[in-house]
């Protein structure tokens, strides 16, 4: 991780075992992300009075680049007040490890393909400095579609032309591409001769 773990107690007091349970379990989460920007862990008991037992609230907020922030909060429900705290930790960073899987995989393009879904289209505008262009689809639609949608991390290859293969989703102002995958580069040749 580039900036160290913080581990937080608010009403809850620190004991080794929690500290050495969640160390442990961050370190598995930087063994699928080494890039981590940060992780935060914050322990809590949410009522300080007592009621049939004693509740805990463990949030963990993870940072990771490009600009993805996961926060995940697990509390010992009602019906399971005397769960142990260790319990709560580890399902807390089994949930976080759960999402930060997901987020991986979509970012290294391993995202389960749905060919029904998918759809053949070619990059109509891009504009770089903002992070976003509108693809065209076969059926002459013009999609928007985000940076952060273009798997491989290969939006800085697209340009005019670029054929992709898409999934659309809803965005917040109509349809948009979710996922790009770029197909075939225009002008690229497979073999050059030098003379």
């Amino acid at each position: 991780m580039e900036v160290p773990l913080e581990i937080t107690f608010r009403e809850v007091e620190k004991s080794d075992d929690s500290e050495r349970l969640i160390r442990e379990k961050a370190a598995k989460l930087e063994k699928i992300c080494d890039s981590l920007i940060s992780c935060r862990v914050a322990v809590e008991s949410p009522h300080a009075h007592q009621q049939s037992g004693s509740p805990f609230r463990v949030r963990i907020n993870l940072r990771v680049p490009p600009g993805h922030d996961l926060v995940v909060r697990r509390v010992s429900s009602e019906g399971y007040l005397h769960e142990r705290l260790p319990v709560v930790i580890s399902e807390a960073f089994d949930a976080a490890f759960r999402q930060l899987k997901k987020l991986m995989e979509k970012q290294q393009g391993q995202v389960k393909a749905h060919p029904e879904q998918e759809r053949i289209a070619f990059v109509a505008q891009l504009f770089p400095e903002e992070g976003y262009g509108f693809i065209q689809t076969q059926e002459g639609r013009e999609l928007y579609f985000h940076r952060n949608s273009v798997l491989n991390d290969d939006f800085d290859r697209l340009e005019i032309g670029t054929g992709v293969r898409y999934v659309a989703g809803a965005g917040e102002e109509g349809p948009k591409a979710t996922t790009i995958q770029i197909v075939d580069k225009p002008g690229a040749s497979a073999v050059e001769s030098v003379i």
